[in-house]
């Protein structure tokens, strides 16, 4: 392989500059698009009536969002697309050494992310220690788009760090690694969403995507009913891995949402919600999901 130019060494942290300020206006873009849509559309067609306040839970929630993009920028010196550079520059990973059609290269890295992605989600399940730090999110007793956003700090580090390992291993292309970041953070909050979808519609979405109907189920307090459907965008890993389960046992309606030891609706504020990986017990022990 010929040896990298010294003008293309100089090159490197200009272009890595350039994609982070490219990335932040692409997702800020998407961030406040798809947001407005979802809330718009919960507006419109609910499918379940909120049971607490919506206007805490979101101050909340997205407060959660800006304490973590102050963390994310302030434990690392680069984010996954800037990280992708590197990567490419080095040519590290697997996907720089072999010989694919470019949309093939792609599309196989976002796959691979997303694949990487659920096995975190479930591991994140599965040991209680991190269970601790998930349960934040779950913690929520409505569940609409805001839920999709809603991760404790040091999750965000911890799934950072996942990542950027990923990114190297596998050589992801900058350009895969954005349009995984930007579906990944769309598809969140699209299936979180709190929106009535025709039966039809929910089925044929769940052939390609995991729809809020899927996901609600993860979010149930019947601990059978939160450790499955783990998939965040592509709803394949779940049923290839058997943790699907097509409806909640309860029906979306009358199913609760959230945890059993965290009812109080104090727990909805930004103290409470950093606090929660420190505070009360854990649930017993998943180490043995069953479905």
């Amino acid at each position: 392989m010929p040896r990298r130019s010294a003008e293309a060494e100089e090159e490197a942290p200009q272009r890595c500059s350039e994609s982070m300020n490219s990335e932040i206006a692409i997702r800020l873009g998407f961030f406040f698009a798809v947001l407005f849509m979802m809330a718009l559309w919960e507006q419109l067609a609910p499918r379940r009536t909120p049971g607490y306040s919506t206007s805490v839970r979101w101050v909340n929630n997205l407060g959660i969002v800006l304490v973590n993009t102050l963390v994310l920028r302030s434990v690392f010196p680069v984010l996954a697309v800037g990280f992708a550079f590197l990567v490419q520059d080095r040519q590290w990973g697997v996907l720089n050494h072999l010989d694919l059609p470019y949309w093939l290269e792609v599309g196989l890295a976002v796959a691979c992310m997303d694949f990487s992605i659920y096995l975190q989600h479930v591991v994140f399940h599965v040991l209680p220690t991190l269970w601790r730090i998930h349960r934040m999110h779950h913690a929520d007793l409505d569940f609409d788009v805001t839920t999709g956003l809603r991760f404790h700090p040091i999750e965000i580090i911890l799934s950072m760090g996942v990542k950027l390992a990923v990114v190297a291993l596998l050589g992801a292309s900058p350009i895969a690694v954005l349009i995984f970041e930007v579906v990944l953070n769309a598809t969140a909050m699209f299936n979180h969403g709190n929106i009535r979808l025709p039966r039809g519609v929910d089925e044929l979405l769940r052939l390609v995507m995991v729809t809020p109907d899927m996901h609600r189920v993860h979010h149930s307090i019947i601990r059978q009913e939160t450790d499955s459907n783990f998939g965040f965008n592509l709803p394949w890993w779940d049923r290839l891995f058997g943790t699907y389960r097509n409806q909640p046992a309860m029906g979306h309606e009358s199913m609760t949402i959230g945890l059993e030891i965290f009812r109080d609706p104090k727990m909805l504020t930004l103290p409470w919600l950093l606090a929660i990986p420190f505070i009360g017990t854990s649930p017993p022990d998943s180490s043995s999901l069953e479905y």
